[in-house]
């Protein structure tokens, strides 16, 4: 009995000692756990402030003033003048397009001085260009009178309540709707056609930037020489093309081929 009651004792004290322990670990735990993440919101909060802080001195590195984005940039293109994609150019390659330039600027200031600049059949195409630009006034003034001539009979057959004038379009058989759509005609030709000159223009300005790259950078000889061989064009590509020779029906045809070689 006595050995029974220490025995009680002795578990009950065990157990006791037990769950102290437990929660004493279990303390010691959530402690850890604790510190581990107030150092892992002080790391956090140092690499934010860190990242801001490099982002903000980025920020003040990278601003610059507008004379320095000009300089900057004025740099960039003199580069770009005589860099090919890193590689730099040669003394040919920059005359040949200081040339080029040279070419499309006169012939923008002034039509066809850039074509007498490069040479060639200059001759041939000032006449072309100046002929084109005399059409196109002569075609405008054309639209332009006509254009008038409604827009007047118009104007007066308003102000008139609808009497006719004395003038070529003052026939009361010609209402005003009709006129109306003459007059709409005319000016929409007089437009296009200051569109297809000034189109004539820009197409100054292109042939003399072409010209002068064809001529500096393709050099072509007059050495022209061809041949003439016979040759067989199939007809297969059409039933309807099959010829007969003697009876017997063929989809092929004879031909010759003419080959150019430009040295």
């Amino acid at each position: 009995m006595i050995l029974d009651v220490y025995w009680n004792c002795l578990t009950g004290n065990r157990m006791r000692y037990l769950g102290i322990l437990a929660v004493i670990l279990l303390c010691c735990q959530s402690a850890n756990a604790q510190q581990d993440s107030i150092i892992r919101r002080t790391d956090s909060l140092a690499n934010t402030v860190l990242a801001d802080s490099v982002l903000v001195a980025d920020s003040i590195k990278t601003k610059e003033t507008r004379a320095e984005r000009r300089a900057r940039t004025k740099e960039e293109k003199e580069r770009d003048k005589y860099y090919f994609k890193g590689i730099k150019k040669d003394s040919a390659r920059l005359e040949i397009e200081r040339i080029s330039r040279v070419a499309w600027r006169r012939s923008l200031f002034v039509p066809g001085w850039g074509q007498y600049t490069n040479g060639g059949l200059w001759w041939i195409k000032v006449p072309v260009i100046y002929g084109g630009f005399v059409g196109g006034y002569l075609v405008f003034d054309y639209w332009q009178y006509f254009y008038r001539e409604y827009q007047t009979e118009l104007q007066f057959r308003f102000n008139n309540n609808g009497d006719v004038s004395d003038g070529p379009l003052g026939d009361s058989r010609i209402n005003e709707q009709a006129l109306i759509r003459q007059r709409d005609f005319a000016r929409r030709n007089r437009d296009i056609t200051i569109l297809v000159t000034l189109g004539w223009y820009g197409l100054n300005v292109v042939e003399a930037y072409v010209d002068s790259m064809l001529s500096n950078r393709w050099n072509i000889s007059d050495d022209l020489s061809f041949k003439v061989t016979p040759t067989i064009i199939p007809t297969f590509a059409s039933a309807r093309s099959i010829t007969s020779y003697g009876g017997v029906s063929s989809m092929f045809t004879p031909g010759l081929k003419l080959t150019f070689n430009l040295n």
